[in-house]
């Protein structure tokens, strides 16, 4: 698989305005590699602008923005910009989404996805290198046509480069258009380590041997699901909020195969048939302890960066992780240093 380099911690921020200056600055503050905002029920974008102006050293994602309630022009814009002003921080994440929400929530049409982010991601770097380079603008695919790019509409030039491009997958094939077309992939959080090692990691090796490019070259982030606590107590209670969210993530029928691969393909569809019945509480009982740290790092405090760095050792790049809220700086800094030492 070839070396992947020093584990780098990451967390999400608020993406509410009001929140985002606080929240950028304490992630730099205590020392997190960087900070990420999520397009769920606020834009995506605009949070990175107040991040970007508030901090100097951390870098700044998207997990992610809805690539197909865009098109690549407007993305390339908004990337364009935000790397500027970052001063090329920026880790541009893009995800699909699903067929309902494309056509019923943003009116944009849906068809081939993997074919189409992957055109989505070419077109961007073409339109790039058109504004970086002078060249003419001629992009014709299947799903976008780019053909027009007068002067007057092409951005300031920077210094920073075009940002790093960085797609969400679980599926074979959208991981393997990964590995030919981005800069890493944005895995999911109910990504179990045997799934990362059977499916993900051979699927990503073929599209980078595609691209002629080693894995060395590429990063994996992945938000992983924390279960831990000072004392029992907290982890308890971690352990319950951890149980409703893979029930919840097990019942939909996108993330059965992760479940088929460990066995337990018939629970996704006792979780599908009671979610349908609005039985949220039932269904967190069905995950057992074994499937709770099959999906989750479960450790104390204490024991919790070795625990995290035995899941991610050599799959993960980068991950994506919230500390309970008693935590205190020092606990935190402590933590974030025990992991880099590792």
């Amino acid at each position: 698989m070839g070396e992947v380099g020093s584990l780098k911690v990451d967390r999400g921020v608020i993406s509410r305005l009001a929140g985002v200056v606080d929240g950028a600055r304490e992630v730099e503050r205590l020392g997190y590699d960087g900070c990420w905002t999520a397009e769920i029920n606020h834009d995506p974008f605009l949070p990175l602008t107040l991040a970007a102006e508030h901090t100097t050293q951390i870098e700044l994602g998207t997990s992610i923005a809805v690539a197909f309630a865009r098109n690549p022009m407007t993305v390339a814009n908004i990337g364009w910009d935000l790397q500027d002003y970052s001063r090329g921080r920026l880790l541009l994440g893009l995800g699909t989404q699903i067929k309902p929400h494309i056509e019923k929530r943003f009116s944009m049409p849906w068809s081939h996805p993997v074919r189409r982010m992957g055109e989505f991601v070419t077109a961007l770097h073409e339109i790039w290198a058109s504004w970086r380079d002078g060249t003419k603008l001629r992009f014709d695919g299947e799903f976008y046509t780019h053909r027009l790019m007068t002067p007057m509409f092409v951005p300031e030039p920077h210094p920073y480069g075009s940002p790093k491009v960085m797609i969400a997958a679980v599926g074979e094939l959208m991981t393997q258009m990964c590995g030919e077309v981005a800069d890493g992939l944005i895995a999911h959080a109910f990504t179990t380590k045997r799934y990362f090692d059977e499916v993900t990691i051979p699927a990503l090796q073929r599209g980078l041997a595609t691209s002629g490019r080693a894995r060395h070259e590429f990063q994996i982030m992945a938000p992983v699901f924390v279960v831990t606590g000072a004392d029992e107590a907290e982890m308890a209670a971690a352990a319950a909020a951890s149980r409703k969210q893979i029930a919840f993530y097990a019942s939909t029928p996108a993330y059965r195969k992760v479940l088929e691969l460990h066995g337990w393909g018939d629970l996704q569809t006792e979780l599908h048939r009671l979610s349908l019945d609005g039985q949220w509480d039932t269904m967190a009982t069905l995950i057992s302890d074994e499937i709770l740290s099959t999906f989750a790092v479960v450790a104390p405090l204490d024991g919790l960066a070795a625990a995290l760095r035995e899941r991610c050792d050599g799959i993960i790049d980068r991950v994506m992780i919230g500390l309970p809220s008693s935590a205190s700086d020092d606990t935190a800094r402590a933590f974030l240093d025990e992991v880099r030492a590792g």
